[in-house]
C-alpha cells in the first residue's frame, strides 16, 4: 500500500496543484455553468483502477469525426489514462449533455498531430500558448507537432 511517506515531494506537490486547478471546472459544472465552460472543457469520469471509485477529471477536448478527443500531456502517467487502460468505459459530460463512452487509447504521433492541428485552428491563442509553454515554436510545423506528440496519449471517446 502506498502512502504519502514513500512518494517524492514533487509528486505530492504536483498532484495537490492539479487537484486545485481541476476544482474550478468541476465547481463550474456543479453550479450550472456547464453550457458556458463546456465549450472548452469536458468532465471525464473513469473508474479508479485501484479503488473502483468514480474519478472525475476536467479536460480540454476536440470533437472531430463523431468522436470526442482528449490528449494527455502527461502521457501514460496521467491517472485518468491509467484508469481508462484498466477499464475503457467512461462517462462524459460536455456542457449540459452527458453520455456513456468507450475509450480508445492512441499513441501514434501522426494521429495526435492531426488533432493538435485541428485544436490549433479552433483555438489558436489558447492552444498556441500551451504549446509555446512546452517549447514549441509558433507557428508549429507538422514535424514540430509530431515530435511533440511523441510520448503523449490521445483518447477517442465514442458514445456507447
Amino acid at each position: 500500500m502506498s502512502t504519502a511517506l514513500n512518494k517524492p515531494a514533487h509528486t505530492l506537490m504536483t498532484r495537490a496543484i492539479a487537484r486545485r486547478i481541476q476544482a474550478g471546472p468541476r465547481m463550474a459544472y456543479r453550479i450550472g455553468l456547464g453550457p458556458l465552460i463546456g465549450r472548452l472543457v469536458l468532465l471525464l469520469t473513469t473508474t479508479g483502477r485501484k479503488s473502483g471509485l468514480a474519478r472525475t477529471t476536467p479536460l480540454q477536448y476536440e470533437t472531430l469525426d463523431g468522436l470526442t478527443w482528449v490528449i494527455s500531456s502527461r502521457g501514460e502517467k496521467a491517472d485518468w489514462v491509467r484508469n481508462l487502460r484498466a477499464d475503457p468505459h467512461a462517462h462524459v459530460q460536455i456542457g449540459d449533455r452527458d453520455f456513456a463512452a468507450q475509450a480508445e487509447l492512441i499513441t501514434d504521433p501522426a494521429r495526435i498531430a492531426d488533432v493538435l492541428e485541428v485544436r490549433l485552428a479552433h483555438h489558436p491563442r489558447l492552444v498556441g500558448a500551451m504549446l509555446r509553454a512546452d517549447g514549441l515554436p509558433m507557428p508549429a510545423s507538422r514535424a514540430d507537432l509530431e515530435a511533440y506528440a511523441e510520448g503523449l496519449v490521445m483518447v477517442g471517446l465514442r458514445p456507447e
